[in-house]
């Protein structure tokens, strides 16, 4: 079995929705992880999860949405994600590349965002777009005064540093479709280095479908072949690969049961 431990259910039509789940479940894809964005976005993701058996959700505001006027205090994120469908807070971050909200402002949601993770008990994921160093020195700061949180780099496309320094403090690294590009390599050496229990795969979609798909609309079912490429990147059999990422998603989301 594989899992999607990122994808945005709520971002495909209605018509569409079921059609979706049932082609990630021909393709193997056991559970599926649908994205909380925005605060009031959380009830449709819960009704998402609470719909379908394989699916499960996290509940936050990306970095995109921090000046929107509808960031949550550290209670309230807690309060919503005090349901047993939501397995995770997030997703938040910094994003430096398209800097849709002031960096003080995406810093002070992601400090947020991360003591909620620590009071409810639940891994935060995490959105990283060029903005590696303030990433880590935020994770590291927020541990060191306030205690250790489970957390991922989401859709990872960043550099070295920042994977070792998360991984050196508990962190999870997701690999997307961004894995399959002929240009990442520079990720794929990377991926090749890091303890094999700390990668997980995951679509983002409806976003970076993986090669042969690329340019097309992703989907959850499209999991397998960035996991494809994992395996070949870490000399593993597609079964031990299936195996190790649903492996370590369980121990990473373990409210996923």
């Amino acid at each position: 079995m594989l899992v999607d431990s990122h994808c945005h259910l709520d971002y495909f039509t209605e018509a569409e929705i079921e059609d979706v789940v049932g082609r990630a479940r021909d393709a193997g894809v056991g559970l599926l992880v649908t994205i909380g964005t925005r605060f009031h976005q959380a009830a449709t993701v819960k009704a998402l999860a609470e719909r379908f058996p394989d699916v499960w959700g996290t509940v936050g505001v990306h970095p995109h949405n921090a000046a929107d006027g509808e960031m949550p205090t550290v209670e309230q994120l807690v309060a919503l994600a005090d349901h047993p469908r939501v397995i995770g807070i997030g997703e938040s971050g910094l994003d430096y590349f398209y800097d849709k909200a002031p960096r003080d402002v995406q810093q002070e949601g992601f400090r947020r965002h991360i003591r909620a993770a620590r009071i409810a008990g639940l891994p935060l994921a995490i959105h990283a777009r060029q903005a590696d160093d303030d990433i880590a020195d935020i994770l590291e700061r927020e541990r060191a005064e306030g205690g250790p949180f489970d957390f991922l780099l989401h859709c990872f496309s960043s550099g070295r540093r920042l994977a070792e320094r998360a991984v050196a403090i508990g962190g999870y690294v997701s690999l997307s479709g961004i894995l399959t590009f002929p240009k990442s390599q520079e990720i794929r050496d990377i991926v090749a280095d890091l303890p094999a229990d700390r990668l997980l795969v995951e679509t983002d979609s409806p976003y970076l479908a993986p090669v042969p798909f690329r340019g097309k609309r992703c989907e959850p079912g499209m999991v397998a072949h960035t996991a494809r490429v994992l395996a070949e990147v870490r000399g593993l059999s597609i079964a031990e690969t299936e195996a190790l990422t649903t492996a370590n998603f369980r121990r990473l989301f373990p409210k996923a049961g």
